[in-house]
């Protein structure tokens, strides 16, 4: 493949719902432009952006897939992303590092859920884009009802290029409406068409819409204004020319449509992409921060020194980590030595290619604007900027969303503890959705994720690349014990074996601090009634006594101890002594000083859509939840709740289930607070049960 320049490239992601035919749509033109030999999912159930097992085995796109076409002097990088609710922040990289965006629509569905979340990414990264509503051919299909569906959704800059030609099994082409022409589409699934003449039928609507087009254009500018004023027309060139300009500043989205199934409408899709939407080169400038953390435009110059961005990581079990990015400015050449701007580090780019899915084409050089891919860098992640010594920048890392459900994973044989763990910080790198702990009370190994089946979907691939098995469960809540009063206790701790015995004996104080605080051990002794070496133990002996409480064995916090008075023996007393009289005492204070549990409450927020609110308000409210606030934002509501951590453990499945799978939440954590008395005995109750098992 031969070095395309920033002018001859185009970068376009395909967004939108799951289920719309985005990768079928993606199989389509590449089958079109001859970059694959067959059409559609082969026999094995690959498609050539979804390869992996569990896309195979789920029929549906769980991670952007990359492939690369040429056309007419045109390299064209096709992003397909995954479009259901688990999977969708993860096109958040791809369309940020794209030029222009097609919004895929089912001509059966109209816009869905992720349609507007697709948008809402596409409006913050600031991308041009284009509607694309796909499944013509379908049973129901419908393209004016899709077509006022955008328009309620995202407004009258919708605006029709094509029209199509027939509807479900009757599709057989499209309209033209820039240049008037109708294209009949061949039906042996080879994406070809032959020009013929508008249908006698379809003519008087194709003048509307190319009249609504020009006035859309014409609005623009004010000499283009003038003249479709003075002769109600512009000509072929000044609407392509006008066209562009429209998108490119985000005041038209075009609307197109398609069969991918059929392989129709695919070549006018090449063709639209090729002469109408951005290329890098007329893209916006990346911002970057310089050396001095100054900010700093870096504009798509392939003869500027080279900087690059790296917006996905692939964890191959045998050949290792892939890097793939996307060149901003500068032209790499193959064995390039560039410098990570995190870490400072040197990276070597040994045999970069450009990917077509799993296929890979190698390449020499990699200019302004072009994505490729190269393996085995030494330490860089998903989110690095790599550039050039002399002149080094950073690009900000993509922000993706916080995990908003969390599991507890079991080994399903006991040495697979430290395999596992490496396998899952592996997904890590290859997944920002995707975070993995160690919870410092509880123990457990938590895997977080966006939904249960994201989480699933992960495992799924750690057990099969990395051939570990392990088991899910719900977290233990990290609950903790403090006290409400004060207590004053004599503990003394004597036993005599048979030469040195073990004499200990202290009064200590117990009582409580704000929340938060922590721990506070006070020495009040004076006069020498427990020697200066004997304290540390006393100490030590209340911070071990610490980490299992009197009610149900969980952490106790917040709390000061003082130890003000005791006795000791010349011979019989020790260390351990001590530390052993100040296990009892803490035991027996606890119980006087009116114990109670504590239990972590989480910030939530929630973006449900307006109808759904009066339904998830209730159940935050049944959630033992306190309700903080709401706002607007478009069609949806944002609700802030404070709700206790053991209530959202089951929240994604019920949320999704009163939204339709349209509402989602975040939460982190706020702060801890008393658990009221009913669901404390339930707690202490489990907690005695569970102990009693491990016995």
């Amino acid at each position: 493949m031969k070095v395309y320049g920033p002018s001859e490239i185009r970068n376009i992601a395909f967004a939108g719902h799951g289920g719309v035919g985005k990768t079928t749509l993606t199989s389509a033109l590449l089958f079109t432009a001859k970059a694959i030999t067959r059409f559609g999912r082969t026999d094995d159930g690959t498609a050539p952006t979804d390869y992996e097992d569990d896309e195979i085995e789920r029929k549906l796109s769980i991670s952007t897939g990359i492939a690369c076409l040429e056309w007419e002097k045109v390299k064209i990088n096709l992003l397909d992303t995954p479009g259901y609710g688990n999977f969708i922040a993860e096109s958040r990289g791809a369309i940020r590092i794209s030029d222009a965006v097609g919004i895929v629509i089912s001509a059966v569905s109209g816009v869905e859920v992720m349609t507007s979340k697709s948008w809402d990414y596409t409006e913050e990264f600031g991308r041009p884009r284009f509607f694309i509503i796909n499944k013509m051919d379908r049973e129901n299909a419908n393209f004016e009802k899709s077509l006022e569906s955008i328009r309620e959704n995202f407004g009258r800059e919708a605006t029709p290029v094509m029209l199509p030609i027939g509807s479900q099994k009757d599709f057989a082409g499209v309209i033209d409406l820039v240049h008037m022409k109708a294209h009949i589409y061949s039906t042996d699934d080879s994406g070809s068409f032959k020009e013929a003449p508008i249908p006698d039928v379809q003519k008087e609507d194709a003048q509307k819409k190319r009249g609504e087009l020009v006035e859309m254009v014409a609005e623009l500018d004010e000499k283009l204004m003038e003249k479709y004023f003075e002769s109600g027309d512009l000509s072929g060139e000044e609407l392509e020319q006008a066209l562009r300009m429209g998108i490119a500043q985000h005041k038209i989205y075009p609307v197109l449509c398609s069969a991918g199934a059929r392989n129709m409408g695919s070549q006018d899709l090449i063709n639209f992409i090729c002469s109408f939407t951005p290329s890098p080169k007329d893209s916006t400038a990346w911002r970057a921060k310089d050396h001095s953390q100054q900010e700093v435009d870096v504009q798509c110059d392939p003869g500027a020194p080279v900087s690059l961005y790296v917006f996905k990581t692939i964890s191959d079990p045998t050949q290792g980590r892939i890097s793939v990015f996307k060149v901003i400015s500068g032209t790499m050449a193959a064995d390039a030595n560039l410098v990570n701007s995190r870490n400072e580090g040197q990276e070597r780019m040994a045999g970069p290619f450009h990917m077509k899915g799993k296929e890979r084409i190698k390449c020499e050089q990699v200019a302004a604007g072009d994505i490729a891919a190269v393996m085995k860098l030494k330490d860089t992640q998903m989110g690095d900027t790599l550039c050039g010594k002399e002149k080094p920048i950073s690009f900000e890392a993509t922000k993706y969303p916080i995990p908003a459900i969390s599991f507890a994973v079991e080994p399903k044989s006991r040495g697979d503890e430290e395999k596992i763990a490496a396998a899952l910080q592996k997904m890590v790198e290859e997944d920002r959705c995707f975070r993995v702990g160690r919870d410092p009370q509880t123990k457990e190994l938590l895997v977080s994720g966006s939904g249960t089946q994201h989480v699933e979907t992960v495992i799924h691939r750690v057990q099969k690349r990395y051939g570990v098995e392990m088991n899910l469960k719900q977290p233990k809540v990290p609950y903790k014990e403090t006290i409400k009063g004060k207590a004053e206790v004599h503990a003394r701790h004597k036993k005599q074996t048979g030469g040195h015995g073990q004499f200990a004996d202290i009064h200590i104080r117990m009582e409580p601090l704000p929340r938060g605080t922590g721990f506070e051990f006070k020495d009040e002794i004076f006069g020498g009634s427990v020697p200066r070496n004997f304290i540390p133990a006393v100490e030590k002996g209340m911070l071990e006594a610490l980490e299992s409480g009197a009610l149900a064995g969980y952490q106790v916090v917040d709390l000061r101890i003082a130890l003000f008075d005791g006795q000791y023996h010349p011979v019989d007393s020790s260390e351990m002594a001590f530390k052993i009289a100040a296990h009892m005492g803490f035991k027996e204070a606890m119980e006087k000083a009116r114990p109670t549990l504590l239990e972590p409450i989480m910030n939530v927020e929630v973006v449900v859509p307006d109808e759904c609110m009066g339904d998830v308000m209730g159940d935050l409210n049944s959630r033992r939840g306190r309700i903080g606030g709401m706002s607007q934002k478009g069609t949806n509501q944002i609700i802030k709740a404070q709700v206790p951590l053991a209530e959202m453990l089951t929240y994604a499945s019920t949320l999704k289930s009163i939204t339709a799978d349209r509402g989602s939440f975040s939460m982190e954590f706020s702060t801890y607070e008393e658990v009221p008395a009913q669901q404390q005995t339930k707690i202490i109750e489990e907690a005695k049960k569970a102990k009693a098992e491990e016995n």
